[in-house]
């Protein structure tokens, strides 16, 4: 999670940093914020950790925060790089918890451009890192109790993205973008799709001409 979030940070400054030399024929739209993700469950009912106490895997839901960057080369097309993550580790099964995180690189097409209200559409690859964590407890005489959360293990996937967003500017350079997002992840066996649609909503800023 740390590298992932470190490398988004690194290409979002990137673009920012360029943005000077960029400005006179591209716009860079940065934006964070939130929403939450779907996924129905596996259906399954299992034992990871062989403690003799099924329970069953559990759907995605929760908090996602969202990150992401984009250049417009021209005034209909362009790219970004998105990242969004579940904002805390959700229960998976029995002393697991889990945390997806979805990362992905895409074409950007603007239909239509004004000065206030800018749809986007968007599509294209990147990856699924699904990580676990083992939560354990104990007590000991010296100590006292204790809870450790650790990574169990990852599983990674390709991914195919696409999205819909609009960016409302409240002022000539700061945006609210609500969007929808689907993630088709390749071999989600985890979940019971290979679909993860998302809602997000946030808040950006434009740097360059409109």
């Amino acid at each position: 999670m740390r590298k992932l979030t470190c490398t988004a940070l690194a290409l979002c400054a990137g673009l920012l940093t360029a943005a000077p030399e960029m400005m006179a024929q591209t716009q860079i739209n940065a934006w964070f914020g939130g929403g939450t993700a779907t996924a129905p469950s596996s259906g399954q009912v299992i034992d990871p950790l062989g403690t003799g106490v099924f329970q069953q895997t559990p759907k995605i839901t929760g908090t996602f925060l969202d990150l992401g960057a984009g250049v417009m080369l021209t005034d209909h097309y362009g790219a970004n790089f998105n990242l969004s993550w579940r904002a805390s580790q959700g229960a998976y099964a029995n002393f697991l918890n889990y945390r997806p995180i979805f990362y992905d690189f895409n074409g950007v097409w603007q239909p239509i451009k004004s000065s206030r209200i800018v749809p986007e559409i968007e599509g294209g690859i990147g990856g699924t890192r699904l990580t676990f964590y083992i939560n354990q407890s104990g007590c000991d005489q010296l100590v006292g109790c204790s809870t450790s959360n650790s990574v169990l293990e990852s599983s990674s996937h390709f991914q195919v993205h696409m999205a819909a967003a609009v960016r409302f500017y409240v002022t000539p350079k700061v945006f609210i973008r609500p969007a929808i997002d689907a993630h088709y992840v390749n071999n989600f066996f985890q979940f019971g799709s290979n679909w993860v649609p998302m809602y997000t909503v946030s808040v950006g800023y434009s740097f360059g001409g409109q």
